[in-house]
């Protein structure tokens, strides 16, 4: 499975199990039609998925970094989860879709 797939499926049954909405959020350098570059997405060590968990009632933003085994966030991953957690926020490092309801729980 590719780390893209697992994102995909993560978002699914994020929404499916009624927790709130995820975004997959790529980033990246695009073009337009006449050759002039322009970013895309959040920026550098956002999470893949960004989006929201209702609790009682509110939105609590949500960001969750997908790893595939064996591989790991950055550095700059690792500061923005920090930076969501300490702001009040969900995140974490997610492998599987029991660490999504782990963390939202």
């Amino acid at each position: 499975m590719k780390e893209t797939d697992l994102q995909k499926e993560i978002a699914c049954k994020f929404v499916a199990a009624g927790y709130g909405k995820l975004f997959i959020n790529d980033n990246g350098l695009g073009f337009r039609k006449d050759g002039i570059g322009f970013k895309y997405g959040l920026g550098k060590g956002t999470s893949d998925l960004i989006g929201f968990t209702v609790v009682n009632g509110k939105a609590i933003f949500t960001a969750l970094e997908v790893k595939l085994k064996g591989t790991y966030p950055t550095k700059e991953q690792k500061a923005f989860i920090e930076m969501v957690k300490a702001s009040g926020g969900i995140a974490g490092v997610v492998r599987s879709w029991d660490d999504v309801e782990e963390l939202v729980r």
